[in-house]
């Protein structure tokens, strides 16, 4: 190996090599597994709004990139497996990013190859690289602007190649047109750098200049935000109102599960790492960045993930501490055989509980679905469908009214033509289109019929939804009636079914 030798300052202009074959091969594999589960189980929940939704340049509850990403794989299939080869890509291409952020603090093949491998199988990985999230596209963008702005600051005070903040601009402007959640990052790395420093930089034009980037191509997306009232803080208000509570207090637990249990000693010797490492004094901005992105999220209460962006480029550097901890003697192969052994039974564990491999009709009887809500959302679509097309043509109702955009868009792929027209009052869906102004008889599906059955003149319970899984999910045990009757016109009904969640 040429440059310098494992746990070399950031600031160093020679940097070890590429370790290509232990890194590709972790992409690899994470592309063969991704690629085998795609067609596992079903949409997600979040999926099958996202394919509804009709392009824009924006929505109620998100920018417009996602949705459209969507509607283009329906142009290749319309099958879950299409829609997934979005996130596999992001999945697998972060993996190479997350390495080279091991390789820009100094670390060598193993510390590579250990970043690559045990990031690539972590939990959180798994779940946004298996189903089309917004927060698929963060598994790249957030450690790729990371890795821009310590690129930015090698060799500081004298960077080589300042132009690095214009690359990260570039990456957080093209990211606000799919969340903009990134504006996160940006506060906590600024965070970061005003109290570790190095401070010196904030008095040079570049990062700035990538500031004026960002605002450049991000225009889109923060015009469409500022001509409508700026929806995404309603949207935040809405989701910190429904998970704060409970989002406080899970974060923090929940940090042991994003990677894995098994990886948090490695995450945590990078903590210390960027904190006490003399070599590493330019990036110690990151473990700051790291708490005060914590604070951020706990502050605004909204999704327990947040952090994981930030929290995957504090283990590559944990992985170049645990590979000088694993190259040292004696105990070298002892050591090197226990990491690799425990990223490997983190890996075999996260993909059980993130990834379509347990058979569905046994799912029901493994916590997996308590463990990860998501797996949950992804089974029973088809089943909840065909009760919900009986209830319609039994009653003659003239509309179904769904609870979520969940349930509206399993109709929306799975009903037949038959099947009155859906609406839901759910986030972007509650402007798209609401009952016709002559509709009499209702299906009232989900969650919301307690809320809404005073709007009826006649509301009765027909069924529960029930998707013969033993799956405990949004949907399950759910009342579906028939109401009819309205008791004011639709156009003044229609606010009391709008809700954002």
């Amino acid at each position: 190996m040429t440059g310098v030798a494992t746990g070399a300052p950031a600031g160093s202009r020679i940097l070890p090599r590429f370790a290509r074959l232990p890194v590709l091969s972790a992409a690899g594999a994470l592309a063969l597994v991704l690629a085998l589960t795609a067609g596992g189980y079903g949409y997600h929940r979040d999926e099958l709004y996202f394919r509804m939704l009709e392009p824009a340049w924006g929505y109620l509850d998100q920018p417009p990139l996602t949705p459209l990403l969507a509607k283009l794989s329906t142009l290749i299939a319309d099958e879950p497996w299409a829609l997934r080869l979005w996130p596999l890509l992001f999945a697998v291409a972060s993996v190479a990013v997350v390495a080279l952020l091991a390789r820009e603090l100094g670390g060598g093949a193993f510390a590579q190859g250990l970043a690559a491998w045990g990031y690539a199988f972590g939990s959180f990985t798994l779940t946004f690289g298996h189903a089309l999230f917004t927060a698929s596209l963060d598994l790249l963008v957030w450690p790729l602007v990371v890795l821009a702005v310590l690129r930015a600051l090698r060799g500081w005070p004298e960077p080589a190649q300042p132009w690095w903040w214009l690359v990260a601009g570039a990456i957080v402007g093209l990211s606000l047109d799919n969340k903009l959640l990134v504006a996160l990052l940006l506060l906590s790395l600024a965070a970061g750098i005003l109290v570790a420093g190095p401070r010196g930089v904030l008095r040079t034009r570049w990062p700035y200049l990538g500031v004026a980037v960002m605002f450049v191509l991000g225009a889109p997306a923060l015009v469409y935000q500022a001509l409508n009232g700026w929806p995404q803080l309603a949207m935040g208000g809405a989701l910190s109102s429904g998970n704060a509570g409970e989002v406080r207090v899970l974060m923090w637990p929940f940090l042991a599960l994003l990677l894995g249990p098994l990886l948090v000693p490695i995450w945590v010797a990078g903590l210390v790492g960027l904190l006490r490492r003399a070599a590493w004094r330019s990036a110690r901005f990151l473990a700051v960045a790291f708490g005060v992105l914590l604070v951020l999220v706990a502050i605004a209460g909204a999704q327990f993930y947040y952090p994981y962006g930030l929290l995957v480029c504090v283990y590559a550097a944990g992985c170049v501490v645990v590979a000088d901890w694993a190259g040292s003697w004696p105990g070298r192969r002892l050591r090197r055989v226990l990491l690799v052994a425990a990223v490997a039974v983190n890996s075999v564990v996260s993909a059980v509980i993130s990834l379509p491999i347990v058979p569905v009709d046994v799912l029901g009887a493994t916590p997996i679905p308590a463990m990860n809500q998501s797996v949950a959302d992804q089974v029973g679509w088809p089943a909840y469908v065909a009760q919900v097309e009986r209830a319609a043509l039994d009653s003659g109702a003239d509309v179904v009214i769904a609870s979520n955009y969940g349930e509206a868009g399993a109709l929306d792929r799975y009903g037949g033509d038959a099947l009155p027209p859906v609406v839901s009052g759910h986030n972007a869906l509650a402007a798209a289109r609401r009952p016709a102004a002559d509709a009499e008889a209702a299906v009232v599906v989900g969650g919301q019929f307690e809320r809404v059955r005073d709007l009826f003149a006649r509301c009765a319970v027909v069924d529960e939804l029930d998707s013969g899984l033993g799956v405990d999910n949004e949907e399950q045990g759910e009342p579906m009636a028939v109401c009819s009757g309205p008791v004011r016109p639709w156009a003044e009904l229609w606010p009391s079914f709008a809700h954002l969640n």
